[in-house]
């Protein structure tokens, strides 16, 4: 009989062996030690993905307990179920229109040709610490006017959230020290932004309104910290993803060689190969069935998106790494209620920086020993990716 642990990185190390065992052997799996059902099929998953009123998000989106007795203080909407998640994603969406977004385009790729042309004298670089961990720092920050001199900070402090330690099961104390030197940092920036605003995402959010409610200190701070987190080590963690996967892949990568309009697709599959994020919980609001399995109200269960995406049944010879494939079913962004609120930002990003690696790294080679990837129960990437071109 398959186990799966989400906690032993030996198994988060490659999990698609495991994930098909899964939906072969125990599409519903139960884990009695840790206390947890997991779905493994594409239906499954995404069935529960549209299914808000008996999975909740309000008790955390982690298998690990939260150090707050209120998720939502440091996930935002991402801890609530409506109708409070939809007051307040409906406010702090205005910051994501696609107008917004698509206005970023331009700085975006200033950004990701400095930094190229910052190391490319050198003839390599390691990839994720000197331009997919920085870039997405960058973006965020500047729509959050956060100061050029914090942004090292700010990301240490966000690596050390994700990080687990082996064997562990626990909130590191470092990575509970980091929420917290977050938490307070976003907390000393209100005071300066309520005092002059800017043209920056924190002075929109200051004066957001529906129906004549506005959001409150804590709301935003908890807003932040999401964008800190989400918007910055997801997409650092694709960046680096689409490399490898395009370096494992040669005729792959030499479609997107031959035709740089393929770069789309080759964020998109690498959306659909190897999300970085991999797993996701809720908490059943109520007791329901599936697959014959019941579930019990209050039972967690761990929705695998790297499974999902990866069923051959949605997805034909879906263990092939193929840029010519259709990815419109994938769930790498969720579905329903939930659906992330800054998809479109992170193709954005990942796009225009394929496109200037495609341009100026044409023949980048990555070494292969120098790879470290990340410790996390869900998000899934490396740390470190010497490359030389």
């Amino acid at each position: 009989m398959v186990e799966y642990n989400p906690y032993a990185y030996e198994v988060h190390e490659d999990p698609y062996p495991f994930y098909a065992r899964l939906r072969a052997e125990a599409p519903v799996y139960r884990n009695d030690e840790i206390g947890f059902w997991a779905l493994s099929r594409y239906a499954d998953v995404l069935a529960a993905f549209k299914a808000p009123g008996r999975l909740s998000n309000a008790k955390g989106v982690s298998l690990e307990r939260s150090s707050a007795g209120d998720p939502s203080l440091v996930m935002s909407f991402l801890g609530m179920d409506p109708p409070r998640h939809d007051h307040m994603r409906n406010l702090v969406s205005r910051g994501f229109t696609p107008r917004r977004v698509a206005d970023l385009e331009p700085r975006v790729r200033e950004l990701a040709v400095g930094y190229i042309e910052r190391f490319a004298p050198a003839r390599r670089c390691d990839f994720i610490q000197d331009f997919a961990g920085r870039l997405p720092m960058d973006v965020v920050s500047e729509m959050l006017g956060v100061p050029p001199q914090d942004r090292d900070e700010l990301r240490r402090w966000a690596d050390l959230v994700l990080h687990r330690e082996e064997g562990k099961t626990d909130i590191p104390a470092a990575g509970v020290e980091a929420s917290m030197n977050l938490l307070s940092y976003f907390n000393g920036l209100l005071p300066e932004r309520k005092r002059s605003r800017g043209d920056d995402l924190v002075s929109a959010l200051l004066d957001a309104e529906i129906d004549g409610k506005r959001l409150n200190d804590r709301d935003i701070v908890a807003f932040l910290f999401l964008m800190i987190i989400a918007g910055n080590e997801t997409t650092t963690k694709l960046l680096g993803n689409a490399l490898y996967w395009a370096w494992r892949n040669p005729a792959e990568r030499a479609k997107v060689r031959y035709d740089p309009r393929l770069v789309p697709n080759w964020v998109e599959e690498t959306l659909r190969y190897d999300p970085s994020t991999q797993a996701l919980t809720r908490t059943a609001s109520c007791d329901f069935e599936i697959a014959g399995q019941r579930i019990r109200e209050g039972d967690k269960v761990l929705l695998l998106i790297g499974s999902a995406n990866r069923d051959d049944s949605v997805f034909p010879a879906a263990d092939r790494y193929d840029l010519d494939r259709d990815t419109t079913a994938s769930l790498a962004f969720g579905r329903g209620t939930h659906f992330c609120l800054g998809a479109s930002l992170a193709r954005l990003e990942a796009r225009v920086t394929l496109e200037e690696v495609q341009r100026r790294l044409p023949d980048f080679d990555i070494d292969p020993a120098g790879l470290v990837r990340v410790h996390s129960t869900n998000v899934r990437g490396f740390a470190q990716m010497p490359i030389g071109f």
